[in-house]
């Protein structure tokens, strides 16, 4: 019983450090980190982290375009069809790092969807 209070406990502090979104400069430190380790790097749960916050940004993305396209306002931009924007890792981190230092500390949500922006404007 004793176990399962603290284990509870410890879920209730660790909840709002996992709620709390990654950086500009984390994500490129990691990406880094990564890089450095080669082939070992496939092995580094990080590589799951990067990848699940870049979808979670473009899943966030495509849904806000497409609630301004039901409220029949217009969308920030203008990417392809689910599935066909195509973006590498490369391009994306490329991005990334254009971003000054001093302003690496938006989350990556923000850099993708200016990156996005820019990358897809409406006609």
């Amino acid at each position: 019983m004793r176990r399962r209070a603290v284990l509870g406990a410890l879920l209730v502090m660790l909840s709002p450090v996992a709620a709390q979104a990654m950086t500009v400069d984390e994500f490129l430190n990691k990406a880094a980190a990564l890089k450095a380790k080669g082939m070992a790097a496939m092995l580094s749960p990080d590589i799951g982290l990067l990848r699940d916050e870049v979808k979670a940004a473009g899943e966030s993305y495509r849904a806000e375009i497409e609630a301004a396209r039901a409220a029949g306002t217009a969308p920030r931009a203008c990417p392809p069809p689910k599935g066909q924007a195509k973006v590498d890792s490369d391009t994306l981190l490329a991005s990334f790092r254009t971003i000054p230092p001093a302003r690496r500390t938006m989350s990556v949500k923000t850099a993708f969807f200016s990156f996005m922006d820019k990358r897809y404007p409406c006609p």
